[in-house]
């Protein structure tokens, strides 16, 4: 463990926990359980072997960057897997809670009326774009830090990398696909007829014709895990990556902030979340950011490395 720096242990400790959730709980729903397991002890190890290669040349600079950004080589597999595991104990999805919960406390769906009342190309697009900020948010902030400082970079990458790994494991258990699943070509999952809108929902022409709308629906289409819905990971990640920007990049920070603001509407006006995705979206990073930050520096005055990169300690 000499060598171990905190999102080592997240990370690995990620792919062990899963790893026992998959050999404890895998049924009908997970068919190719033993490859997953066998992936997961595989990480283990590949991350294990990196760690102490690297220990052994700190002078590679290839090295010493792969060391400490492979945790976000990760973030696609792991979000995809939990398309695979979200079965585990949850035999369908939760749609039908969050959106009687919607109805309950906003008198209806907030995530088909936001778009209906202005259905224009210029507000779509400004939502949509908003919404596709998020990597932009996450790759810019990344690199902007690496840049500036590669302390700063490793702290950034082990705090949302933290953050990514504990909104994984609750989609695992809390599978929603959103609000897609009002729509009749969405797959998968059919709501109870008495959840259905009277009149179904459609997008307004003007808005499927925006490039931003198009982009974003290769991403969804590519990429996406269904049941990944609450919490909201784009709020959560994005409102991480703003507080990196308060903390190390003063200059943008407010300029950051309103694009996450804008982000939070976007995920409902765009259909990707239910309002209570957001508001969960957004008290999960109240606990995870600021926990993250804590682990991460308390692991290295328990004898973590604390200058990874080098440089000096943040302030």
């Amino acid at each position: 463990m000499k060598h171990y720096t905190f999102i080592d242990c997240a990370t690995q400790g990620y792919l062990a926990l899963v790893g026992l959730i998959i050999l404890c709980l895998h049924g009908p729903s997970v068919p190719h359980w033993p490859l997953l397991l066998l992936a997961h002890a595989a990480g283990i190890g590949l991350i294990h072997t990196l760690i102490r290669f690297q220990a052994g040349h700190q002078g590679s600079g290839v090295l010493n960057f792969l060391r400490h950004f492979y945790p976000v080589l990760l973030y696609t597999g792991f979000y995809c897997e939990t398309g695979e595991l979200n079965h585990l104990l949850v035999p369908g999805f939760l749609d039908p809670f969050f959106i009687r919960l919607e109805a309950r406390l906003f008198g209806g769906q907030p995530s088909l009326a936001f778009m209906a009342r202005l259905p224009y190309l210029p507000v779509s697009e400004l939502f949509y774009a908003g919404y596709f900020s998020y990597y932009v948010m996450i790759v810019g902030i990344g690199l902007a830090l690496f840049r500036q400082s590669r302390e700063q970079f490793f702290h950034y990458v082990s705090v949302i990398s933290f953050a990514f790994y504990v909104c994984y494991l609750i989609y695992i258990f809390t599978p929603a696909m959103g609000p897609c699943v009002f729509f009749p070509d969405h797959g998968g999952f059919q709501l109870p007829a008495d959840l259905l809108p009277a009149v179904p929902p459609t997008f307004p022409a003007a808005v499927t014709s925006g490039l931003f709308y198009q982009l974003m629906g290769w991403i969804y289409r590519t990429f996406e895990a269904p049941g990944a819905a609450f919490p909201s990971s784009h709020v959560v990640i994005a409102i991480g990556t703003v507080f990196f920007s308060f903390r190390y990049l003063r200059s943008i920070r407010w300029l950051h902030f309103a694009v996450v603001i804008l982000l939070c509407l976007a995920t409902v006006y765009c259909r990707y979340h239910y309002a209570v995705d957001v508001v969960a979206g957004g008290l999960t990073a109240a606990v995870l950011i600021p926990l993250g930050n804590r682990l991460y520096f308390s692991f290295g005055r328990m004898g973590g490395p604390g200058k990874p990169l080098g440089g000096s300690s943040p302030s």
